[in-house]
């Protein structure tokens, strides 16, 4: 029981910690793979760690995951994610932990992060 409640709560403060992490302003064109949709193509609005959003013009079912590839400043990103939200369309993606979160989503973030202390969020 005591392991339960730990794993549950261990959710909900990453669901909160989500909501925390900055997010870059990355506008690239993207592909998302759905099983339901096939493929489509959008562009990226902005991107943390833990996610990224998307403009798609074909609607996405919210829960399903799918396959995201993109291209950031280090090199191609191909992830899968789960669309957690959607608001006209406007897409969330939260990304399913990966070597690629860490090897290149992170690294991206970082350079993001320094280049808009330096240019002032430009």
């Amino acid at each position: 029981m005591e392991a339960q409640h730990q794993s549950a709560s261990g959710q909900a403060q990453n669901c909160t910690d989500q909501g925390r992490q900055p997010r870059f302003k990355l506008e690239v064109e993207i592909t998302v793979i759905s099983h339901t949709c096939g493929r489509l193509k959008g562009y990226t609005v902005d991107i943390s760690e833990l996610g990224i959003s998307a403009m798609l013009n074909i609607e996405v079912p919210v829960g399903e995951v799918v396959e995201l590839n993109f291209d950031v400043p280090l090199g191609p990103v191909a992830i899968y994610a789960m669309v957690r939200q959607r608001s006209a369309f406007r897409y969330g993606f939260q990304f399913i932990a990966s070597n690629c979160m860490r090897e290149v989503i992170k690294p991206t973030c970082l350079q993001l992060a320094m280049e808009k202390s330096l240019f002032g969020g430009i």
